[in-house]
């Protein structure tokens, strides 16, 4: 039995600011040995996304109590029966949909919409079936097939992607939503192509993920647009050429529009951006009932495709490797998308910076 320290949440919409609430309790844990097809990996990394805000608030229900967390970077500890991608002492960046191999979609080639893997996170569960998480003699559900808020996790086989060790683990755990989501979405989604002109709406860490990735694939003009004037600089630093406030971006001006945001204004202004024969990419999540009046005329006149993008559509075993290459050439400073590193007791005040826009990523850094 490994026991340890995580981030459980067991209520959520309590009431900001968190650093008052303290929706989230930093626990003791238990956890077994893993079983056959499972990884127990340390985690050295893990950073603060929006999806896990969501949870917090309630914006999308999870079945609680839970330990959140679904973007990290660790090293493996112990391996389960019949593992055979990982080995103990391999440095991962974990990844938070764990893929079958054998639903409809895998076989399809969609691995990135694995519908036995969804259905697990849905529930809180392992792709390898139930929860393992204890606390007190309860059982506590896996954020996301991860629960990475803690020093420890438990994870399906294919949720943990081998990557070279001297990748320092507070670069690497981006790779596991930020990168794989934005960078994945230019790259496969898209298929932004050389020559090409892009808008990324939302400069977030996904969407700035989202504009490395198009200056990647050699887009010539990519621009950025956020409600927010202080993120244009480093926007720029990355590759944009030019920056915008959602008023004044230039209307039917680029081949591809991806929207990062995850609101309706945002992927109404995406509508806007890109020009007659473009192509609408959408990966921001918003709540889920939102909804927005297509005018279906106007689609068809313009010849606009609208499509949305889950993981990046990634092949995670092939792009994770892919993308941190890129990482190691200088062409995916992973750090930018840092702006705080933070302990795991600081996880409430976090939520708070998060919530209020201040933050990209910030990154708990475990001990050694």
């Amino acid at each position: 039995m490994t026991r340890f320290r995580g981030a459980l949440l067991r209520k959520s919409g309590l009431p900001r600011p968190y650093a008052q609430s303290r929706p989230l309790e930093i626990a003791a844990l238990e956890l077994p040995a893993p079983g056959a097809g499972e990884v127990l990996v340390r985690i050295r990394a893990a950073s603060l996304c929006r999806s896990d805000l969501s949870v917090v608030t309630g914006a999308r229900p999870w079945p609680l109590p839970m330990v959140i967390g679904h973007e990290a970077a660790g090293s493996v500890e112990r391996v389960g029966a019949d593992v055979t991608t990982v080995a103990p002492g391999d440095a991962v960046v974990l990844v938070y949909l764990p893929q079958c191999g054998a639903c409809a979609r895998c076989a399809a080639g969609q691995p990135w919409l694995c519908e036995t893997g969804v259905a697990a996170n849905r529930k809180g569960e392992l792709l390898t079936g139930g929860t393992r998480l204890v606390h007190r003699g309860e059982q506590v559900h896996h954020h996301m097939g991860l629960a990475a808020f803690a020093e420890y996790a438990l994870v399906a086989e294919s949720s943990a992607i081998r990557i070279p060790k001297d990748v320092p683990p507070q670069d690497a755990c981006v790779f596991g939503c930020a990168v794989l989501c934005g960078a994945g979405t230019a790259l496969n989604t898209a298929v932004v192509g050389a020559s090409q002109s892009v808008v990324v709406i939302g400069l977030g860490a996904v969407g700035l993920s989202a504009l490395l990735g198009a200056k990647a694939a050699g887009a010539i003009r990519i621009a950025a647009v956020d409600r927010l004037e202080a993120k244009f600089a480093l926007a720029r630093t990355l590759g944009a050429t030019e920056t915008a406030l959602p008023e004044a971006a230039p209307r039917g001006a680029f081949d591809h529009a991806i929207e990062c945001s995850g609101t309706l204004e945002g992927f109404e202004l995406a509508m806007a951006l890109a020009h007659r024969g473009g192509k609408v990419t959408t990966l921001g999540l918003p709540g889920p009932d939102a909804a927005y009046p297509l005018k279906l005329a106007p689609l068809v006149a313009d010849g606009l495709t609208v499509q949305g993008s889950y993981l990046g559509s990634c092949v995670t075993r092939r792009d994770v490797p892919r993308f941190i290459e890129l990482y190691r050439a200088g062409q995916f400073p992973a750090a930018s998308l840092v702006s705080h590193r933070i302990g795991l007791e600081d996880l409430n005040e976090a939520l708070d910076r998060l919530a209020e826009g201040r933050a990209l990523r910030q990154v708990i850094e475990f001990a050694s």
